[in-house]
């Protein structure tokens, strides 16, 4: 019997196995930010355990809230910069440097084919769009794993989910992934990787795939999970070249972490996107979703464009062609987060950051603040944000907000309508 990527990657890196259920994985990195990773390290210096496994597998950044807003976000900071010191972590990203992990951390190459990754956060999937395991873990398991480089997982389990046909103009990856939750469900996939095939996944650019499997979590899964490919070779080229003679050999080497064809699924899916309109998040479930027409006309009070799930430049500029030339409506706040300071450099180059300013947005440096609520675009009570983030929790980005989750198109058509508005209106 064949195995899925997931089988392959748990049998490669398996240190040990207590029992059926549990397998102890070694892993390949450990992403850390303030939020979470600051607890971690003061419980391991009370223990007298202040070490880590290995200073070049830890990667670590601020990225929550940055600049710090307060006394508590600035110990938060602190701390981490200490510990970076302390153990001469080199992958460690300060203010000026530093930009939403889950962007940062693909961007400098650190999500490989066949890898094991965890972090104390839930999106860590999001890097398994380059063939990794990845996964978002508690305050124990990410103790462990910087401490000893291992963390304890149950025998995978996998749900195939392909995608066929082809993507509509003005459909993104964002109404894919919104449109796979809603047909399975916030716990369709809970104690499951989620492995995204088929055509319309194929053709899809990193960035695209990194929206799909980030949000991979939000139907309940460990991780979601891609076929390392052509696409994933050339984004990596600059950091792998040398282990190579030429693409094509990463290629070929890649594929032995492609799941067999004779490999077993818990459940097996497939979705035609050749008909898939824009998608919408309503209440407060990122399950909870209808065709963007079906909410056409519902009112707002803020934009947010940015995010582990669509701040890239491929997000930017979805927004900006929408937005070219155009100013907000009336009443209506507009904010943009490029997720990291290169993607906010290239968007200074091609005139994206003045397409937005010209529109009314305000320009923030990469922080992950507003879309869990911290900083930087929380909602008052009442409040309704059109964005580009992954959940929509009752408080989500505010106590008494309401959060609809949608594409950057979307967002942008909202920005100058003041009121959910279907994007392909506005496609050149």
């Amino acid at each position: 019997m064949g195995k899925t990527i997931a089988e392959k990657i748990f049998a490669a890196h398996l240190r040990d196995q207590p029992s059926k259920e549990n397998m102890v994985l070694e892993l390949d990195a450990v992403f850390c930010h303030e939020i979470t990773t600051p607890i971690a390290i003061m419980d391991l210096m009370e223990k007298g355990m202040d070490k880590v496994y290995d200073n070049t597998k830890i990667k670590a950044v601020i990225d929550h809230v940055t600049p710090a807003k307060d006394s508590k976000t600035a110990m938060q900071g602190k701390i981490m910069r200490d510990w970076a010191k302390r153990h001469d972590i080199k992958d460690f990203f300060d203010i000026g440097a530093n930009g939403v992990c889950h962007a940062l951390f693909p961007e400098k190459g650190f999500a490989r084919p066949g890898y094991t990754i965890i972090m104390g956060d839930s999106h860590t999937c999001t890097h398994g769009a380059f063939g990794a395991f990845a996964a978002g873990v508690g305050t124990t398991d990410l103790e462990v794993g910087i401490y000893k480089g291992v963390c304890s997982f149950r025998e995978p389990k996998t749900m195939k989910v392909t995608l066929a046909g082809t993507m509509p103009k003005g459909v993104t990856a964002k109404d894919a992934i919104l449109a796979i939750i809603k047909n399975i469900s916030v716990n369709g996939a809970t104690d499951r990787v989620i492995e995204f095939v088929g055509p319309v996944v194929d053709a899809m650019t990193m960035a695209a795939r990194m929206t799909l499997c980030n949000m991979a979590v939000e139907a309940g899964a460990t991780c979601g999970i891609c076929m390392p490919d052509k696409v994933t070779a050339e984004y990596l080229w600059p950091f792998i070249q040398e282990d190579y003679t030429s693409i094509d050999d990463a290629i070929q080497d890649f594929a032995k972490w492609h799941s067999d064809t004779d490999a077993e699924y818990s459940q097996v899916i497939e979705i035609d996107v050749t008909s898939l309109t824009p998608q919408v998040t309503f209440d407060f479930k990122p399950d909870q979703v209808k065709d963007v027409a079906d909410l056409a006309g519902s009112p707002i009070d803020q934009v947010y464009i940015g995010s582990c799930t669509n701040g890239r430049i491929e997000d930017l500029r979805d927004a900006a062609s929408i937005l070219k030339g155009k100013t907000l409506a009336a009443g209506v706040r507009g904010i943009v987060t490029p997720a990291t300071p290169a993607i906010y450099s290239q968007a200074l180059e091609e005139g994206i950051i003045k397409i937005f300013m010209d529109a009314g947005f305000c320009v923030l440096n990469p922080t992950c603040g507003a879309c869990l609520g911290m900083s930087s675009g929380v909602l008052a009570e009442g409040e309704v944000c059109a964005s580009t983030t992954n959940r929509n929790f009752n408080g989500r980005m505010g106590k008494g907000g309401m959060v609809h989750l949608m594409s950057p198109f979307s967002a942008a058509a909202a920005a100058i309508t003041g009121v959910i508005t279907d994007p392909r209106d506005y496609l050149v």
